[in-house]
């Protein structure tokens, strides 16, 4: 009978050897394991993120300003197009909304620019892909009610007549009151801010009684 000369056990060198690759291979692997980690690490952080975003109902996207908008006729037209037929289908459905809507609003830019904006949280409360419940109701309880008050106390017994020739009362492009007093007013804040401001002089005073004598005038 054939004798087996092959040893049934490993040497000692060559399981030392197997524990050099071992210990290498894992020195190789770490960095990607570790690498592996820190993914999971960011992608958590990523998700938690979006879901608090989710839950505040915070937009990522803003809406348009109707005063700061681009001069260009197609993009003014394109805005009053979707913020006309908003209002139709949405906002004059509510009767204080319908009721205190001046007819001479497109007049008003400042009644322009509020329900432009109102128009995008409704969106964002009802079309945005992370549209919300709480959205939603953020534009009932406290957006929509609010334009309307503010509409309202913008606008006082305002009509088409008021916006004639004669009974203008909002100049194409209004005029900051006393600008002219900005040179002293800076160099007071700037060099002297702990002391007496600087006295309005006879021409600040008679532009204050021009601005006062003037159709629209004064405070309303």
């Amino acid at each position: 009978m054939a004798q087996n000369n092959e040893p049934n056990y490993a040497s000692a060198s060559a399981v030392a050897g197997l524990a050099r690759e071992v210990e290498a291979l894992r020195k190789a692997v770490e960095p990607v394991t570790s690498l592996s980690r820190q993914l999971d690490d960011v992608a958590r952080v990523v998700q938690e993120l979006a879901e608090r975003q989710a839950a505040s109902g915070a937009s990522t996207e803003g809406a348009p300003s109707w005063l700061d908008l681009p001069a260009d006729i197609g993009t003014v037209r394109t805005v009053l197009t979707d913020l006309t037929g908003w209002m139709r289908d949405v906002f004059l459905r509510y009767a204080d909304a319908a009721q205190h809507l001046p007819e001479c609003w497109l007049w008003h830019p400042d009644i322009v620019e509020e329900l432009l904006w109102l128009m995008y949280a409704w969106l964002a409360a009802y079309r945005d892909e992370n549209a919300t419940v709480a959205r939603a109701g953020d534009w009932h309880d406290r957006y929509r009610p609010g334009v309307v008050r503010r509409i309202k106390t913008l606008a006082g017994n305002c009509s088409l007549e008021n916006h004639q020739p004669r009974g203008n009362r909002y100049g194409a492009s209004p005029a900051v009151p006393l600008a002219e007093a900005m040179a002293p007013i800076a160099e007071w804040w700037a060099t002297a801010r702990d002391e007496v401001p600087p006295e309005p002089d006879e021409e600040h005073l008679a532009a204050a009684a021009a601005a006062q004598r003037r159709p629209g005038g004064g405070r309303r």
